[in-house]
C-alpha cells in the first residue's frame, strides 16, 4: 500500500497524531528531501529511523515503477517537505503508477498551504480553483493570466519570493490593479503574514523584496452586466471581417451570455435595414 501522509506546513505542532504513528512505525519512506525528513524526526521527537528513498521531481518519474513494486510487499510512506505529497510536490507519477497497477492508494490528511491561505484570505471560498506555480517566462505567464482574467473563481498560487513582485505586476496588468488579493506569507511560522488589498497595492508592496513560503489568493471576477446594444455592434464587426453571422453571434453570446439566437436575428434584422 502507498500512504500519501501531509506534513506540517511550517508549526510542527499541527503534525497528527496519525502521521506520527506512521512515522513511528514505518519501515520504509520516501521522501522529497530526506534531511527534511530526517529533521522532521528528530522534532517530533521520534527515535525510529526508517529506510528512507529520495523521491523528488527529477527522479519520481523513473523510480514510480521500482517502489509501486515496492508497495506490493509493503507500505511505502511518500512525504513531502511540507504539506500534502502531489500537490505541487512530488507523488502524482506515483499514484497514477499505482493506480494503473492496482495497488491501493490512501491518505493520511493534513496541513495545507493552500486551503489555509483561502481560509484566512478574507476572499470568497465558495468555489475557487489552485492554479499552482505560474509560469517564469513573461509570455507564458502573460498568456496563462489573460486565459485566467474572466473566472469568477477565487484563484490560489504558489509563489517563491523572488518572483513575487513580478508575479503581482502581471496579475494587476491582466486583472485589473483593484482586484482584491491576499499575499499569505510563512502561514502557520513565527512571521506569518496575510497582506490584503488590491493588486496594484500588493504589487507596489512588495518590490523591495519579500521573503518566505507564499501563496497568493486573488478574488475572482466580477460578473459583468451583458450590454446588449455593445454586444450587437461586436457581432456585426465581426461579420464584417469575415466571420459567418451565425458563428459571430454565438461567439458573442458565449462572451456575454446572452441568447445566441436573439443576437442572430438582431444582426441579422440591422444589417437588412429592418
Amino acid at each position: 500500500m502507498i500512504i500519501l501522509a501531509a506534513t506540517p506546513i511550517g508549526n510542527l505542532g499541527d503534525a497528527s497524531a496519525r502521521l506520527r504513528e506512521a512515522l513511528a512505525q514505518a519501515t520504509v519512506v520516501a521522501s522529497e528531501d530526506t534531511r527534511v525528513t530526517q529533521r522532521l524526526l528528530a522534532g517530533l521527537g521520534i527515535e525510529h529511523r526508517p529506510r528512507l528513498i529520495a523521491l523528488h521531481e527529477h527522479n519520481e518519474r523513473r523510480k514510480a515503477a521500482e517502489l509501486v513494486e515496492l508497495a506490493r510487499d509493503a507500505d511505502l510512506l511518500v512525504l513531502s517537505d511540507a504539506g500534502m505529497p502531489t500537490v505541487s510536490d512530488p507523488g502524482f507519477p506515483l499514484v497514477q503508477a499505482a493506480v494503473a497497477a492496482g495497488v491501493e492508494v490512501t491518505v493520511i490528511p493534513g496541513p495545507s498551504a493552500v486551503i489555509t491561505a483561502l481560509a484566512v484570505s478574507g476572499l470568497p471560498t465558495d468555489r475557487f480553483a489552485f492554479e499552482g506555480f505560474l509560469p517564469r517566462k513573461a509570455g507564458e505567464r502573460a498568456r496563462r493570466l489573460a486565459e485566467l482574467a474572466g473566472d469568477r473563481r477565487t484563484l490560489v498560487f504558489f509563489e517563491g519570493p523572488s518572483r513575487l513582485a513580478a508575479s503581482l505586476a502581471a496579475l494587476a496588468e491582466a486583472f485589473g490593479a483593484d482586484r482584491p488579493a491576499a499575499v499569505c506569507r510563512e502561514l502557520t511560522k513565527l512571521h506569518e503574514e496575510v497582506r490584503r488589498g488590491g493588486l496594484g497595492e500588493l504589487a507596489t508592496w512588495a518590490a523591495p523584496g519579500v521573503r518566505g513560503e507564499i501563496c497568493i489568493v486573488v478574488g475572482g471576477a466580477p460578473e459583468q452586466r451583458a450590454d446588449p446594444a455593445g454586444a450587437l455592434d461586436r457581432v456585426l464587426e465581426l461579420a464584417a471581417s469575415g466571420m459567418r453571422l451565425k458563428d459571430a453571434a454565438a461567439l458573442v453570446a458565449a462572451e456575454s451570455g446572452l441568447g445566441r439566437r436573439d443576437l442572430y436575428e438582431a444582426a441579422l434584422a440591422a444589417r437588412n435595414g429592418r
